[in-house]
């Protein structure tokens, strides 16, 4: 972990300041309880780049501060001749509770045909997709999702103009038993995601080198100074930025150059949203080696992954399982000290009292 100094929160704390700044904003207590949760959920794996500081800052610029999310609506379910699959018009509702909502029907749909799968439009932000096919996956599932960023600010392979979003892919497998977490690979495609940008800027970081470029299109590494982000990989992240383009075109959405640009156009300008559950059983051929289990197999494959000399490789999932094990030790949420000046100015904002940092350990 890093030796920034970190400063120790109680869940219960930062949920009662989350929840009334997202009620401030228009949204029932079950909405803001899933935002304050899963923003929780964020912390206590080390995920800063989505936390409630990230939620609240995209409600206010492209959320119900700017029509992009509508506090209280229902979802709309559409008809369709699939069992295992629900197409959904979440009409702008918070993304973290469609998300929520969305994998749990996946895993239910899961139970009864080895595989459900829900696809969303008229969507808005659901902050971190590793979180969602986490959840899924301690639960002893497979999860998927991906989604449409809301900008465009990713430039394509050889091109000049930002016309994709940060477009992240999010696969969970349930490794809990065999390894002690599971296995969570969760990326934007481009070289850093903008929450990653976000907080570098917050910190007064640098960015990592050809992740991004400025105002006159040079390469830069001040984050106050990038303007557009680089698909990691070159070609490869191109193409994968662009695969959630294709299935978001498939499930309804519009131009990626016009999300969360407002306009009377006939267009749509929302995000969408693809969720995949598979259950283990569905994909077992029965047939493993030397009479292994499933999750034997899979233990011995990882083991054989990281042998050869690879011991000190990591898995996808143990840096998140490793800050949630600090988060545990320490009995809270971990901020900094300029996380939690953002979190004096979100009181301010709902008129809820500023916390106490006296009342803060200082984490181990």
């Amino acid at each position: 972990m890093s030796e920034e100094a970190f400063f120790v929160v109680s869940e219960e704390i930062h949920n009662q300041l989350v929840t009334s700044a997202f009620k401030g904003r228009g949204y029932s207590e079950r909405e803001a309880g899933y935002a304050a949760r899963f923003a929780a959920y964020a912390t206590w794996h080390g995920i800063r780049t989505h936390n409630a500081i990230k939620a609240l800052h995209l409600d206010h610029i492209i959320g119900s501060g700017a029509g992009g999310c509508v506090p209280g609506v229902d979802i709309e379910k559409l008809p369709n001749r699939f069992p295992a699959v629900e197409i959904w018009n979440s009409n702008r509702k918070l993304g973290q509770a469609v998300a929520t909502e969305a994998m749990e029907t996946c895993m239910r749909l899961a139970d009864q045909y080895g595989l459900g799968m829900v696809n969303v439009d008229n969507a808005f932000h659901y902050l971190w997709g590793g979180g969602h096919v986490m959840n899924v996956a301690k639960k002893g599932y497979i999860g998927y999702t991906n989604c449409t960023a809301s900008y465009a600010e990713v430039v394509p392979f050889l091109g000049k103009s930002p016309t994709l979003g940060t477009n992240p892919h999010s696969w969970g497998f349930p490794t809990t038993e065999v390894l002690g977490y599971p296995i969570v690979i969760d990326w934007a495609t481009s070289v850093i995601s903008t929450g990653r940008k976000q907080q570098l800027e917050r910190e007064g970081k640098p960015l990592p080198p050809d992740s991004a470029i400025d105002a006159d299109g040079n390469m830069t590494t001040d984050p106050g100074k990038a303007v557009n982000l680089l698909p990691f990989g070159a070609h490869k992240g191109y193409s994968l930025s662009l695969l959630n383009e294709i299935v978001a075109a498939m499930i309804g959405g519009s131009l990626p150059t016009i999300r969360s640009r407002w306009a009377e156009d006939g267009e749509k300008h929302t995000t969408n949203f693809h969720f995949q559950v598979i259950h283990p059983d569905a994909l077992s051929a029965g047939a493993f080696s030397n009479g292994r289990s499933q999750m034997e197999n899979v233990k011995a494959v990882i083991d054989d992954v990281l042998g050869h000399g690879n011991e000190n490789c990591m898995l996808p999932g143990e840096i998140e399982a490793q800050a949630a094990s600090r988060s545990e030790t320490n009995g809270g949420l971990l901020f900094t000290a300029a996380e939690l000046d953002e979190f004096d100015d979100i009181a301010a904002e709902c008129g809820y009292p500023k916390w106490d940092r006296t009342e803060f350990k200082q984490a181990e």
